[in-house]
C-alpha cells in the first residue's frame, strides 16, 4: 500500500459490505499513524455527516467510520467509496473548482463517498513540532481527515482495464529494470549503496499493509508489480544525479522514467477498483 486513502477505501468498503469488522479498518489505519482525527471542512459537510460544527472539534477514528457509514447510507449493492489519485492535469472524477479538488491535488490522493450524500475526504499527516533532532525521523504522530461536501458526482472509474494495466506494467518493469541497471553501472565508481538493495528496502516498508481477503489475485499481482516499479522509480530518481556524469544523460534518464509513473498510477487505480467491486459480488 502506498497511501492512506487506499487503506481506508478497501477496508472501509469491505466493512460496509459485511466482509470486515470495524477493528480491521482501524488496524489498517494504525499502520499509517497512531492517531486519526476527522473534521468537517464546512457546515454542509457537517450536516451530511453529523460531524461537529461550527466548533472544529477533531473526532477520532471511530467517528471516521461513522462518517463513512452515514454518507454511504443503507442498502448499498455496489462500492459507495471511490479512490482518486489526482495529479496536475488529470483530476477526473473530482468536482472542478472546489476546495476539495485543490486539496486533493496537493495531497495526491482522496476518497469520494456517494450514497445518502456525496462527500470527499483528504488526509494530511501531522508531525510533532517539538521534535528537534535533525538526524532522527520520528514519523507522523497523527493523520487528520478533512471531510468536504461535494456535488453529487459519479465515483471516478479506473483509467484502464485491469488486464490492460497488467500488460502495461510488464513493459514498465523491463524499462525500470533497464534504467536501474544503467544507474548501477554508472555508479560503479561512486560510493553509493547498491540500487537493488535500496529498492528492496523501499518495498519492505509497503509490506506491513494488508489487503482484505476477498481481493482478487490478479489485482494483488498488479499492485505488487506496481509497487516494484514505483520503488525503482524512487530509487532511480535519487541516484540519477549521482550515477550519471553529464546533464544530457541525466535528462534522458529522467525522461525515460517519467511515463512509468503514469503507468503505475493507472495500474493502481484499476487494481483498487477491482478490489472494491469484489467485495460486493454475491
Amino acid at each position: 500500500m502506498w497511501c492512506p486513502s487506499v487503506s481506508l477505501s478497501v477496508w472501509a468498503n469491505a466493512w460496509l459490505a459485511g466482509l470486515a469488522a470495524p477493528d480491521d479498518v482501524l488496524d489498517a489505519l494504525s499502520q499509517w499513524a497512531p492517531k486519526h482525527s476527522v473534521t468537517a471542512y464546512d457546515s454542509l459537510a457537517a450536516g451530511a455527516t453529523g460531524l461537529p460544527w461550527p466548533d472544529l472539534v477533531d473526532t477520532g477514528a471511530v467517528s471516521l467510520l461513522q462518517t463513512l457509514r452515514t454518507a454511504a447510507g443503507p442498502g448499498a449493492t455496489a462500492p459507495p467509496i471511490g479512490l482518486a489519485l489526482p495529479v496536475p492535469g488529470d483530476v477526473r472524477g473530482l468536482p472542478a473548482g472546489t476546495q476539495f479538488q485543490r486539496d486533493a491535488v496537493t495531497a495526491g490522493e482522496a476518497l469520494v463517498v456517494s450514497g445518502a450524500g456525496s462527500i470527499g475526504l483528504v488526509p494530511d499527516f501531522e508531525y510533532d513540532e517539538l521534535a528537534t533532532d535533525d538526524d532522527f525521523d520520528p514519523g507522523p504522530c497523527g493523520l487528520s481527515w478533512t471531510v468536504y461536501s461535494v456535488p453529487d458526482v459519479a465515483i471516478p472509474p479506473a483509467h484502464v482495464d485491469l488486464g490492460e494495466a497488467e500488460y502495461g506494467l510488464r513493459s514498465a518493469v523491463r524499462s525500470a529494470a533497464d534504467a536501474l541497471g544503467a544507474l548501477r553501472a554508472g555508479a560503479a565508481d561512486v560510493d553509493v549503496a547498491d540500487p537493488r538493495g535500496l529498492v528492496e528496502q523501499a518495498l519492505e516498508s509497503t509490506r506491513v499493509h494488508r489487503l482484505p481477503d476477498h481481493a482478487p489475485n490478479r489485482a494483488l499481482r498488479v499492485l505488487e508489480n506496481a509497487a516494484h516499479v514505483d520503488a525503482i522509480i524512487s530509487v532511480s530518481s535519487e541516484l540519477i544525479p549521482i550515477g550519471l556524469h553529464s546533464s544530457t544523460e541525466v535528462q534522458i534518464a529522467s525522461e525515460a522514467l517519467r511515463p512509468l509513473s503514469t503507468v503505475v498510477r493507472s495500474a493502481r487505480l484499476a487494481a483498487v477498483e477491482s478490489i472494491l467491486h469484489s467485495a460486493w459480488r454475491g
